[in-house]
């Protein structure tokens, strides 16, 4: 009974992920979300409470599975190492959650998303700093804002499919950091 449960909530959450990055928050109601997942209206509002909560959930989940999934990336050996990580993380970001980006981007005027954002990208910003102290470049935070703001561009980019040559990018950005 558990497994069945726990399994219709996760269908809950896959179908409006796949509905809220396509067509849209606003644009899209717990009843096409029931039906496409094969369950009650009902059955979602008891799992989590409003689709308010349900958006939060799915972000929330979103940004663990990211963490889990490239802690290696986001860990710092040495400067040179951790800057190409972080070059080259939009484009796998993107290829392995395309949905939950598209739907960051989405939803990038909505104040829980760009906080859940920003909390994921706030440890990297002393750290690029750090790294660009390293590697003796003349102002390290002008540095890592600037690499921030590309990384950034680069992702929303890649979720919305504006560009199809984001590693092509990267290795750009690769050569101009000489790394």
């Amino acid at each position: 009974m558990k497994e069945t449960t726990l399994s219709r909530k996760e269908k809950i959450m896959k179908v409006a992920l796949s509905l809220f990055a396509t067509k849209g928050y606003v644009d899209t109601s717990t009843k096409e979300i029931a039906l496409e997942a094969g369950v009650s209206e009902a059955l979602i509002f008891k799992h989590f409470g409003s689709k308010d909560s349900l958006l939060a959930h799915i972000i929330k989940s979103g940004y663990r599975r990211v963490l889990s999934h490239h802690r290696g990336m986001m860990t710092y050996k040495n400067p040179k190492e951790f800057l190409k990580n972080m070059i080259f993380l939009p484009n796998k970001l993107v290829a392995d959650e395309p949905l939950f980006w598209k739907l960051q981007e989405r939803l990038s005027h909505n104040s829980f998303s760009k906080q859940q954002h920003e909390q994921f990208m706030k440890p990297v910003q002393p750290v690029l700093v750090k790294a660009f102290s390293e590697l003796g470049y003349k102002d390290p935070e002008l540095e890592t804002q600037f690499l921030l703001l590309i990384i950034d561009m680069l992702w929303t980019k890649e979720a919305n499919g504006d560009v199809d040559n984001g590693v092509e990018l990267a290795q750009l950005l690769e050569k101009k950091y000489n790394l």
